[in-house]
């Protein structure tokens, strides 16, 4: 798959997930610069598809890849790498790419239920007297 073709489905990807992709971009974050794939800035989420094609292997080394990580697990940055050769196909590179889209969405928080308003008792009926 060429890094164009996997490009325009990552984008489509994101942008369906509801993500708006400048492509082609610099990242400057979290001690990492590079030209990022797709990235969308306000939601600090994006991809990176890595291929020796675009030369990509330089600048998204093993140090770029574990401070991204390391940014998604702290919860500032999240950007989904690919390298061409864990997904070399367009159904490989969409189940990756919905998958990582997938762990982005907050799961909503369960509310607790309001405990039961307790009823009160209806007053205690006196008893009747009995009739002598």
């Amino acid at each position: 798959m060429t890094e164009r073709d996997a490009c325009a489905l990552l984008k489509a990807r994101f942008e369906q997930a509801g993500y708006a992709i400048a492509e082609n971009i610099t990242l400057d974050e979290q001690g990492v610069n590079f030209e990022i794939d797709g990235y969308d800035a306000d939601k600090r989420v994006g991809y990176e598809y890595v291929t020796e094609e675009a030369g990509d292997s330089w600048d998204v080394d093993g140090d770029v890849i574990d401070a991204l990580n390391a940014a998604r697990r702290a919860g500032e940055l999240f950007v989904l790498v690919v390298n061409e050769t864990d997904a070399p196909d367009s159904g490989s590179l969409g189940k990756a790419a919905d998958a990582f889209i997938a762990s982005l969405v907050e799961k909503p928080k369960q509310k607790k239920a309001a405990p039961a308003a307790k009823k009160k008792a209806p007053p205690a009926k006196k008893p009747a007297k009995k009739k002598s």
